[in-house]
C-alpha cells in the first residue's frame, strides 16, 4: 500500500482509500438494516456513510495540526446522531446504536489512514465488516450459551492470566524439578486446548455428526470421547455402529495431534525426535478410520447425535484443572524416584502403567524433565504410554458399549491394527 504513495499524489491515494472504505462500510450497513430492521429505521444509505468519510477527510486536511475543524465536525455529527437516535427510539421503538458507532468510526477513517500504517486501518475496516455480517451468528451463540459459560471463561482467564504469572518458579521438593509455575503452566496449556475443542464443538460445529464429535473430542480427551461414543452405541442402530468406531479412531488420531502440539510447546528437542512417529501414526489411524467410514456408510442421518451430545460436560471445569495438577505432581514424583531406584527399566514399566489412566500428565512430566531422563528414553516412554492408553481405550469402548456384538468386530479390527502399527514403529525406534 505504501508504494502507491510513491506513484500517485498522497492526497489522491488517501482520498480514494477513505472513499472506498466508507462505501464498503455503508454497503454493509444498508444490507444489514434492510434485512433486520426495515427501510423505515434505516440510518441514511451507503452514500451517507461515504459522505461522512469524505467529510472527515476534508475537515482533517484543512486543519491537520490543531484539528479544530475536525473536532467541530465530530461534535456536530454526534448531535445529529443523537437526534436521529431519539426519533428512531420514539417513533419506531428501536434502541440499537450500532450504526451510530460505525458512523463515527467512518468519520475517523481519514486521520487513521493518513497517520497509521496500512495494516492497521485495513484491520479496522475488516473488523467492522466481519462484525456487521456476524450479528446473527453472535445471537445464535448467545442463545446456545449455557448459564455458567461466562463463569467458565472467567475461570480460564483467572488460571492463565492471574494465577500463573504470580506463582513462584522455585522447586518446593529438593532434587525434583517441580515448581508451582511448571505445574500450573502444564495445566493451563492442556486446559486451553481442551477449552478450544469444546468451544468449536458447541458453537461452530454444533450441527455436526458422529465423525466430527470424534475429531473434536479427541483434541481434549480421546478416552472421554471414546467412552461417550461407546455408551451411545448401546442405543444406536446396527448400521450406525461402524460410524461410531470410525469416530473413535478419529479421536485417537487427534490425540497424536494434541501431543504433537504439547511436545512442540514444552520440548523442541524431544519434538524433533518423536514427531515422525506420531505424525505417521496420526495419519495411519485417520486413514483406517476413513476406510471404515467409507466402506460402511449408513443410509441414515447421523446428525441426530447432536441432541445427545448436550449431556457432555465442559472439559474446563475448575475441578478438572485441579485433578490434572494433582496427577502432574504425582507422576513427577513417581518418575523421579523410579529413575533413581529403577533406572530406565523402571521408567519403561511406569510408562505402560501410566497408560491405564490419563497419560497427559505423565508425558508432560517427561517433556519438562526431571533432570535425569534422556531424550531417547523420554521418546520411547511416551510412545509406550500411548500404546498402553490405546489398549485401555479399546477396553473402555468394549465395556461401556456392553460388548455389543455388532461393535466388537469393527472395534477389535480397527484398534488392533492401530496398536500393531504402533508396536512396529516402537520396535523400529529401538532398532
Amino acid at each position: 500500500m505504501e508504494k502507491l504513495y510513491q506513484i500517485f499524489p498522497p492526497e489522491l491515494v488517501t482520498f480514494v482509500l477513505v472513499t472506498l472504505f466508507s462505501l464498503l462500510i455503508g454497503l454493509s450497513q444498508r444490507k444489514l438494516s434492510l434485512r433486520r430492521e426495515g427501510e423505515n429505521t434505516l440510518f441514511g444509505t451507503d452514500r451517507t456513510f461515504t459522505f461522512i468519510g469524505i467529510l472527515g477527510y476534508i475537515l482533517y486536511i484543512l486543519d491537520p495540526d490543531e484539528m479544530r475543524l475536525f473536532m467541530g465536525g465530530g461534535v456536530a455529527l454526534i448531535l445529529f446522531f443523537g437526534l436521529n437516535y431519539y426519533v428512531k427510539m420514539a417513533m419506531h421503538n428501536v434502541f440499537g446504536i450500532t450504526s451510530i458507532i460505525i458512523g463515527l468510526i467512518t468519520y475517523c477513517l481519514a486521520p487513521i489512514v493518513i497517520t497509521q500504517p496500512s495494516w492497521f486501518y485495513i484491520m479496522i475496516v475488516v473488523t467492522i465488516l466481519l462484525l456487521t455480517e456476524l450479528k446473527h451468528t453472535f445471537m445464535e451463540i448467545a442463545q446456545r450459551m449455557q448459564n455458567d459459560e461466562m463463569i467458565t471463561l472467567a475461570k480460564f482467564l483467572a488460571i492463565s492470566g492471574i494465577i500463573l504469572p504470580i506463582l513462584p518458579n522455585e522447586n518446593f521438593i529438593p532434587g525434583i524439578n517441580l515448581t508451582p509455575y511448571t505445574i500450573w503452566l502444564a495445566t493451563v496449556v492442556v486446559s486451553g486446548i481442551s477449552y478450544l475443542s469444546y468451544l468449536l464443538k458447541r458453537y461452530v460445529f454444533h450441527q455436526s455428526g458422529i465423525l466430527a464429535s470424534g475429531i473434536l473430542g479427541g483434541l481434549y480427551s480421546s478416552t472421554a470421547t471414546i467412552s461417550i461414543l461407546a455408551r451411545k452405541c448401546k442405543k444406536a442402530k446396527a448400521q450406525e455402529i461402524p460410524e461410531y468406531v470410525a469416530a473413535m479412531l478419529f479421536a485417537v488420531s487427534m490425540m497424536y495431534l494434541r501431543f504433537l502440539i504439547l511436545i512442540l510447546i514444552f520440548s523442541t528437542e524431544i519434538f524433533v525426535s518423536i514427531y515422525p512417529y506420531l505424525l505417521i501414526m496420526g495419519v495411519v489411524t485417520a486413514i483406517i478410520a476413513w476406510f471404515i467410514h467409507k466402506k460402511n456408510q449408513p443410509q441414515v442421518d447421523l446428525a441426530t447425535v447432536e441432541g445427545e451430545e448436550e449431556e457432555s460436560s465442559n472439559p474446563l471445569e475448575f475441578k478438572v484443572a485441579l485433578i490434572f495438577a494433582l496427577l502432574f505432581v504425582v507422576f513427577t514424583v513417581l518418575t523421579h524416584y523410579t529413575i533413581i531406584y529403577g533406572g530406565s527399566g523402571g521408567l519403561n514399566v511406569l510408562s505402560f502403567v501410566a497408560g491405564l489412566s490419563d497419560i497427559t500428565p505423565f508425558i508432560l512430566n517427561l517433556l519438562q524433565g526431571t533432570g535425569t531422563a534422556l531424550v531417547s528414553i523420554a521418546v520411547a516412554c511416551s510412545m509406550q504410554a500411548i500404546i498402553s492408553n490405546i489398549i485401555m481405550n479399546m477396553c473402555y469402548a468394549l465395556f461401556f458399549s456392553g460388548r455389543r456384538k455388532e461393535l466388537v468386530p469393527y472395534l477389535t479390527a480397527g484398534f488392533s491394527l492401530v496398536i500393531a502399527i504402533n508396536v512396529i514403529l516402537l520396535l523400529f525406534y529401538y532398532l
